[in-house]
């Protein structure tokens, strides 16, 4: 029992430190419950500033978790967010490691 704890906590060692990240985490759990987001929906519910909601998404695009496609409405500047397949193993992978280490 005691090695299987230990392996579990020696798992957050190793956890992806991108997703761990608070806003990140919630932009990743949001996009993950949608096909796509654009950059309003998740600036009101994210409460992130303009500045730090883009700081996050290009920080996950960077990482290949999600992609970003900007297009203008008019004269509308419109960002669409989707997450990636490597952004949802990357969250499936988060997911199991704090699992294994709260005891699901």
């Amino acid at each position: 029992m005691e090695n299987a704890m230990s392996e579990a906590y020696q798992g957050l060692l190793e956890i992806d430190r991108i997703i761990h990240e608070p806003a990140r985490l919630l932009l990743v759990t949001i996009l993950s419950a949608v096909q796509e987001a654009d950059f309003l929906y998740l600036l009101t519910t994210t409460g992130l500033t303009k500045g730090n909601l883009s700081s996050h998404l290009t920080r996950l695009e960077q990482a290949e978790y999600l992609v970003q496609e900007k297009s203008f409405v008019g004269k509308t500047p419109r960002t669409v967010c989707r997450l990636t397949p490597a952004g949802q193993a990357a969250l499936a992978s988060y997911r199991q490691q704090m699992g294994a280490v709260i005891g699901e």
